[in-house]
């Protein structure tokens, strides 16, 4: 039995950007479902369980940054923004609401197309049948043991630096702020001591990547916070 095609729903208003984007999606295998307000974005997600939510900030009714709070109450469905708004301070906001990823209008299919698919693999990673283990390059995390090697060499790391690295991991390809890394390895407590990131992150750099300086597996999102290579 083939498996379904995953299901996007296009949350967007704008007549000319929904069609490029259905036809976009169609052309490349994906089902589309679309939704020219917040409201209904968020009625259509319930009804219809899509895969991943392409889901634009100025909406007719209510922002998109509402929307993403309301489907995070009951769904972990990955959701990419994506709009016009391209301050730092705007994508942090989205970010720390729920959404995985963020993008800038103008955009390039093909960069679109690539974070759909990044999205869509941490989704498959995440499933309870999954394996254990998270391999990307020369790097293996095997969260069963624990255990991580590089170019299967041992690489020893202080609980706080492993959960860091499994917390980014776990996530892979996804924009991850400051804010919710902290959450999530230091406790609500931390949110606001951006620095304990920053110095595990140096830290994690130099015990994994060949160039500290030009990493390959702990990138920086300049103002926003870190993203874990997928590939």
């Amino acid at each position: 039995m083939t498996a379904l095609a995953p299901h996007i729903l296009i949350v967007e208003d704008e007549p000319r950007m929904a069609r490029f984007l259905s036809t976009l999606c169609d052309a490349h295998g994906y089902r589309v479902v679309h939704a020219e307000t917040g409201a209904d974005g968020v009625a259509r997600a319930a009804d219809h369980q899509p895969d991943l939510v392409l889901l634009d900030l100025g909406l007719p009714d209510i922002d998109g940054l509402e929307v993403t709070r309301r489907l995070r109450q009951w769904t972990h469905v990955p959701i990419v923004v994506l709009s016009a708004r391209g301050l730092e301070a705007d994508k942090v906001e989205a970010l720390d609401a729920g959404a995985d990823d963020y993008l800038t209008k103008p955009f390039g299919a093909q960069e679109l197309l690539a974070r759909i698919r990044v999205a869509l693999r941490r989704v498959a990673r995440n499933t309870p049948d999954g394996e254990p283990a998270i391999t990307v390059g020369g790097l293996h995390i095997d969260l069963a043991s624990r255990r991580v090697t590089r170019d299967d060499e041992d690489v020893h790391l202080t609980p706080r630096e492993y959960a860091m690295l499994t917390t980014l991991a776990r996530n892979a390809g996804r924009v991850m702020t400051h804010r919710q890394i902290l959450r999530e390895v230091w406790g609500p407590n931390a949110v606001d001591h951006t620095h304990y990131v920053r110095v595990h992150a140096a830290r994690l750099r130099r015990k994994l990547e060949d160039d500290p300086a030009r990493p390959r597996y702990i990138l920086t999102e300049t103002g926003v916070g870190y993203r874990f290579s997928d590939e």
